[in-house]
């Protein structure tokens, strides 16, 4: 069971979890992100330290202090349970402000990024204890890595969260750390943003769950953006390969990169809602449910690099020769169309475009479109239903289509439009595929 940042952003928050945790019979793992704006004030901290302002990062370490000083006595009760709590407090903030003192470098920034999780399980154990529930802690820095490519090690994973567990037969209940981790030199580090999904996706499969529970605070994936579409519904299921494509074009609910090591070990996963927990929420299993458009949405920040070549034409070794150029750089691509002359891609990492851009002038003239959203229309065998495509296109009749990506996969057709169209493509897709 996973809780983001909004399902224990707050005291009676922290209380619905703990409620929700203990209705299970089955053993379970629970997997908590930071309280809720934790991650993006370490991030700040951080941010001040790099620049050398050691007056700002103290000012911003000392208001992070003041929300858990005021968040922990809202929590528990006991005078035994609040010192705990205060010690917790005092070692972690204790820590931040030793880092005021110390040169500043990327070890130190992941240091920091850490202490959101480290703090919110440990006060939710905390939690645990002065209601009497037994539950172990377990430090996911002991069993959580990745190698030198920033991969989760799913073996090693297994195998040290397996011999952890064995060490405590007698409980049902571990509470750990999502998102963060140690590489390969053995220092802390993070699985990135949302990763707190990543950390429990592995978990499950490390363990061989019975089911992986995703907690937030929507009712399961919609069919649209709910933010900005009025009438979206949540899908009842999904296939894992419905759902992978989804949350990689912009699903916020879930983190692009945990569907894989559930599907490989082929445990479900539920998104639940934890702000309503009668509600049946998606269900995300290897099994396709229906054939048909399933949802819409859609990916922000996306750049497109039009390379223009007579030279293309008949030539083997072009593309790949395009690919070499993004593969030196590090940098994916999303999209792709080709004709004759011309070769378009998208990417939505621009660290490296200035270089990127200059090696393609090698091939071609080079046109770069900034400021474009993917819209992505996800569904099994979506090609292949009778009506959809047309459906699809037709929705789209007045907006402009600057590529489409079709066929390349069963459950995904991509439409690349100016981002100031965006919302009004997802509306417009919305009206035409489900007829609202």
């Amino acid at each position: 069971m996973k809780f983001g940042g909004t399902s224990v952003g707050r005291p009676e928050r922290m209380h619905q979890v703990k409620d929700l945790i203990t209705r299970s019979n089955e053993p379970t793992l629970v997997v908590l992100s930071a309280l809720s704006g934790t991650t993006n004030a370490l991030v700040g901290i951080g941010e001040a330290l790099a620049a050398a302002d050691k007056a700002l990062a103290k000012e911003r370490i000392d208001t992070l202090h003041a929300h858990y000083l005021q968040f922990y006595p809202e929590l528990l009760v006991s005078p035994a349970a609040r010192t705990k709590a205060e010690d917790i407090l005092k070692e972690h903030f204790e820590l931040l402000n030793i880092l005021l003192k110390i040169s500043f470098n990327e070890a130190i920034q992941r240091d920091i990024l850490a202490q959101g999780e480290l703090l919110s399980t440990k006060l939710f154990h905390a939690l645990l204890e002065e209601q009497g529930i037994p539950a172990v802690l377990l430090p996911a820095l002991d069993f959580m890595s990745i190698d030198e490519n920033s991969e989760p090690e799913l073996g090693k994973i297994s195998d040290r969260l397996k011999a952890q567990l064995g060490q405590h037969p007698d409980n049902h209940l571990f509470i750990t750390q999502g998102y963060i981790c140690k590489n390969h030199r053995g220092e802390v580090d993070n699985l990135k943003r949302g990763g707190s999904d990543y950390t429990a996706s592995l978990v499950a499969a490390a363990v061989q769950a019975s089911v992986c529970e995703i907690w937030t605070d929507i009712d399961g994936m919609h069919n649209n953006d709910p933010r900005v579409v009025d009438r979206t519904r949540p899908i009842a299921q999904l296939s894992f390969d419905e759902a992978a494509e989804l949350a990689y074009f912009g699903a916020k609910i879930l983190h692009p990169a945990s569907i894989w090591p559930a599907q490989l070990h082929n445990v479900p996963v539920r998104l639940l809602n934890t702000m309503d927990p009668a509600a049946a929420g998606t269900l995300i299993k290897a099994e396709v449910a229906e054939m048909g458009v399933k949802a819409i949405a859609a990916k922000d920040g996306i750049t497109a690099i039009n390379i223009k070549s007579s030279r293309m034409l008949l030539a083997y070794g072009f593309l790949r020769r395009i690919f070499e150029v993004f593969e030196a750089y590090k940098t994916p691509i999303d999209m792709i169309t080709t004709s004759e002359v011309a070769v378009s891609v998208t990417i939505d990492d621009l660290s490296h475009l200035d270089q990127i851009v200059e090696e393609l002038r090698r091939f071609g003239t080079v046109e770069v479109d900034p400021n474009q959203a993917i819209i992505c229309v996800v569904g099994n065998q979506v090609a292949e239903t009778k009506g959809a495509i047309t459906a699809v296109m037709d929705s789209l009749v007045d907006i402009p289509v600057r590529m489409v990506s079709f066929g390349g996969s069963k459950h995904n057709v991509s439409i690349l439009v100016d981002a100031q169209f965006k919302v009004q493509a997802l509306k417009s897709l919305n009206e035409g595929v489900f007829k609202w």
